[in-house]
């Protein structure tokens, strides 16, 4: 999918160039898509060198917080929810404890951890399969819940923010916090009605209802302020939380005799590898975009649905960070590097850069994890999973329009 994406959008803007000056005239085109591959291939290498240091930080934190036990207490946090939501894993079963470390890993953004976890718990979910090439119900609703888990630490979503010049990058952390929330439930409750799976127990409710109580509430409270009250309020308390979880971690690895200064390092070092990393694929990707952008074929696609969305009466300004929201269910990387095109073009403060970084956070790659996870383990029919999947998709689509609108509509 990614190879098809990225000769698509070359391919395309070669066409619609060429068209361009054999049609219309336009001497300059082939100029500005030279110029495009010049100066988006040594924008991404720019990009890359600025994550290092944030990314170090942040890999940091997180491998004290790893260190210091939080992925334990996660665990044990999650367990019995995950009891309810799994009724045909016995109890104690490995699969139970893999499940909810993974969850507990993409809760904190540890990445590196989350995936063998999953593949590990999807392993151990097909012990119990009966029909080993055809998903069982607790491998899809695994599975969805992982392409839509709530992340309390969008650390990378901060950082490109920083990058590209956002006045507060963690502005965004409230909205984000609740849209990937709404995502996770409308995939869960999905779910939950093509297995006929019982949700209405005491113990689901209690978990369920509690984070939905406080979600709404949160809710609630900001849109009853004026916008800028909102916006200052919002922007203090991701500052808090943030800044409390960082504390919490240290003062959890004195508790535990961690050296955090040591699993700091260890995480740092993981934070300058991964930045280095990612240089091929930010070149890759921006280059492609740059040049649909520059051939004006992205600037077309955009107009055409800017018009449809005005011509039924509604406001357009979410249609700029509408790229980000298509590609990501089928590539990370390619929604990251539309995300990335969305701020260089419109602005990290703009209400299309907002947007687009919420969206970037709200859900995971559907196909992506669909093929890692199912692949592990020989599945072929995957059943009612992209369905699940797609829905808890689109429903953070939706929900990350409307808290940019909520959060950010009047002050953009």
């Amino acid at each position: 999918m990614l190879n098809a994406l990225w000769v698509g959008f070359i391919v395309v803007a070669f066409f619609i160039a060429s068209f361009k000056l054999l049609v219309l005239g336009d001497a300059e085109v082939f100029a500005a898509l030279v110029k495009a591959l010049f100066d988006s291939s040594r924008t991404a290498f720019e990009i890359a060198l600025g994550l290092t240091g944030v990314m170090a930080l942040w890999l940091g934190v997180m491998k004290i917080g790893e260190r210091a036990g939080m992925l334990e207490v996660l665990t044990r946090g999650l367990a019995p929810l995950f009891r309810r939501l799994f009724p045909e894993v016995p109890a104690n079963h490995p699969a139970l404890g893999a499940m909810t470390m993974n969850m507990g890993a993409n809760m904190l953004g540890l990445d590196n951890a989350a995936t063998p976890l999953g593949i590990k718990a999807m392993q151990e979910l097909q012990t119990l399969n009966p029909s080993k090439d055809t998903a069982s119900d607790a491998q899809i609703l695994f599975l969805v819940i992982n392409t839509a888990s709530v992340t309390l630490l969008p650390v990378t979503i901060f950082t490109y923010r920083a990058q590209l010049g956002a006045a507060d990058p963690t502005d965004v952390f409230v909205p984000l916090l609740i849209t990937t929330y709404i995502g996770t439930l409308v995939g869960l409750f999905a779910t939950g009605f093509f297995q006929k799976l019982h949700l209405w127990n005491r113990v689901t409710l209690a978990y369920l209802g509690g984070a939905t109580a406080l979600v709404g509430g949160m809710v609630a409270y900001f849109g009853s302020l004026e916008a800028a009250d909102m916006t200052r309020q919002s922007s203090i308390l991701s500052n808090v939380l943030l800044s409390g979880i960082v504390v919490l971690f240290l003062l959890m690895a004195v508790w535990r005799r961690v050296n955090a200064y040591e699993a700091f390092i260890e995480g740092a070092k993981e934070g300058f590898h991964t930045a280095v990393t990612i240089i091929p694929y930010l070149v890759a990707m921006l280059v492609a975009i740059a040049v649909f952008r520059a051939s004006g074929a992205l600037d077309l696609l955009m107009g055409a649905m800017r018009s449809t969305v005005l011509a039924l009466g509604f406001d357009a300004r979410w249609v700029d960070a509408l790229p980000t929201a298509l590609l990501k269910p089928f590539s990370g990387s390619g929604a990251r590097a539309m995300m990335i095109d969305t701020m260089q073009a419109h602005g990290a403060d703009s209400f299309a850069g907002r947007l687009a970084s919420i969206v970037q956070g709200s859900t995971e790659t559907t196909f992506y994890v669909l093929a890692v996870y199912f692949g592990a383990v020989g599945i072929r029919r995957v059943r009612h999973a992209v369905a699940c999947g797609l829905i808890a998709d689109v429903a953070g689509i939706f929900a990350a329009i409307g808290m940019a609108y909520l959060f950010f509509g009047a002050a953009a």
